[in-house]
C-alpha cells in the first residue's frame, strides 16, 4: 500500500515536509514516493497528508488509479 506521484506534479515541495515517514523526495524530474517507506500515513493521520496539502491532483494509489480524499 503506497501512493505514487505523476508527472502532473508541479514541484512545489509542500508534500515532502508533510510526510511523517520521509517517503517523499525529489526525483529526476518531479517528486517521487518511495514505495518501501510509504504507508499512506496509517497510524499518523486519517488521510495521506501529501494528498491533503498537494495543490494539484498528481497522486495515484497502489493500483495506479487517481487517489481522492475520502470525506
Amino acid at each position: 500500500m503506497a501512493l505514487s506521484i505523476t508527472e502532473a506534479c508541479i514541484n512545489c515541495g509542500i508534500c515532502e515536509d508533510e510526510c511523517p515517514v520521509g517517503a517523499i523526495s525529489m526525483g529526476d524530474e518531479y517528486f517521487v514516493i518511495d514505495p518501501n517507506k510509504c504507508n499512506e500515513c496509517v497510524g499518523y493521520f486519517d488521510q495521506p497528508q501529501c494528498v491533503v496539502v498537494g495543490p494539484v491532483d498528481c497522486f495515484l494509489d497502489a493500483n495506479g488509479h487517481a487517489f481522492h480524499l475520502q470525506y
